[in-house]
């Protein structure tokens, strides 16, 4: 399926989502805050989908930011509906049951950064650079990146990023644990579909189990975090996906899931 703001593509449990406004370097404007959550929202309910790859086109840019033009327009309650569009977007990503990667194909900035954040993996070509440059705006982040960059990489990074609003090399956000990996600009998608493809044949109730042990563990507790998890493991033993798993191990051989 193709619009003029969101490209969509599902093959082999992959679906690849792909920001389409190469010409404003992806910026992010309500439409296409909108036209991400519907596709994320119609991911998360299709059981053909395993895993899904979000990036940008064109050659420049992942996501360069929110849009700027349309912003500066925006009364102060628009402002705050506006940052709670894209906030209630991310953390649909966030809170999907099934692994989202970030394909971070170039700039990566304000916006961009924290929809990569959002995601629950990041790959990015050695050539991507990565920010929060608002404050250049007289601006501070808006979609959640204060506080994504604060659990990512700590306090005195997310300052750093966010007062000087100088971005960062791909090379220095893998230092700081922004990003999983970085890889050649032209091995870029390779990596990412080959991570993606990984992932497909994964058991899906168990990416899912662990995905939410991950997303609950870090907003609770370590007691409540270790009784969740505990819960979710037992769970596990009613699923065909675990005694096929097991039974594979044990016979040597690979296991097929079906997400049973």
């Amino acid at each position: 399926m193709t619009d003029s703001l969101l490209l969509t593509e599902t093959a082999d449990g992959i679906r690849t989502l792909q920001v389409n406004r190469p010409d404003k370097l992806n910026a992010l404007n309500a439409a296409t805050l909108d036209a991400l959550d519907a596709a994320f929202a119609a991911a998360a309910g299709d059981p053909e989908v395993r895993v899904v790859i979000l990036t940008g086109a064109g050659p420049k840019a992942f996501v360069a930011g929110a849009d700027i033009a349309e912003m500066r327009t925006l009364t102060p309650v628009q402002g705050r509906d506006f940052s709670l569009r894209g906030t209630r977007m991310m953390r649909r990503i966030e809170r999907l049951p099934k692994p989202v990667i970030a394909m971070v194909n170039g700039f990566a900035l304000g916006g961009g950064l924290e929809l990569a954040m959002s995601c629950h993996l990041r790959i990015a070509a050695d050539t991507a650079k990565i920010g929060q440059p608002e404050i250049n705006l007289g601006l501070i982040p808006g979609f959640g990146g204060s506080q994504r960059l604060l659990r990512l990489c700590g306090r005195a990074a997310t300052l750093e990023l966010c007062l000087t609003g100088a971005p960062v090399t791909a090379e220095r956000a893998l230092q700081l644990g922004i990003v999983n990996r970085i890889v050649p600009a032209a091995e870029l998608e390779a990596e990412t579909r080959k991570l993606a493809a990984q992932l497909a044949g994964a058991a899906p109730l168990a990416l899912r189990g662990m995905l939410d042990c991950v997303s609950i563990g870090g907003e609770c507790g370590i007691e409540e975090g270790l009784e969740y998890e505990a819960a979710q493991f037992g769970l596990m033993f009613a699923t065909e996906d675990m005694r096929e798993g097991t039974g594979a191990f044990l016979e040597k051989r690979k296991p097929a899931f079906t997400g049973k």
